[in-house]
């Protein structure tokens, strides 16, 4: 069978069937999409970016951002939803942190892509 973009004799098989084993199954594929909906959101990077050094309550973020206290309030609760944030009671004050050291990862690398010279 000809390739109809490349113009090849052929379909590249080989290739084809690569990318079909790599393939993760439909559900995963579903979550991670979710999961770039939730990162999308420039607040949201934000707030993250503000948890990279450490622990922070709702008035720290709402300073640290320049927002209201619902409104951090409501993104974090996105956030924990979505696991990239985990909250920790400490008497009455609820501290906020990444999930795990993969968000951090995540949002450094998103850094550096965009910040790299052509």
């Amino acid at each position: 069978m000809n390739c109809p973009n490349c113009g090849g004799d052929e379909l590249h098989l080989d290739r084809i069937n690569l990318a079909k084993e790599n393939m993760p199954i439909e559900n995963d594929i579903i979550s991670l999409a979710d999961f770039y909906k939730v990162m999308g959101d420039a607040t949201r990077i934000k707030l993250l970016i503000a948890l990279e050094s450490g622990p922070l309550c709702v008035s720290d973020l709402s300073c640290c951002l320049n927002m209201t206290l619902s409104a951090v309030s409501h993104q974090l609760k996105t956030l924990k939803t979505a696991k990239l944030v985990r909250a920790n009671k400490v008497g009455k004050i609820v501290y906020y942190e990444l999930d795990d050291d993969h968000i951090k990862k995540i949002l450094d690398m998103g850094i550096e892509h965009i910040l790299e010279k052509n």
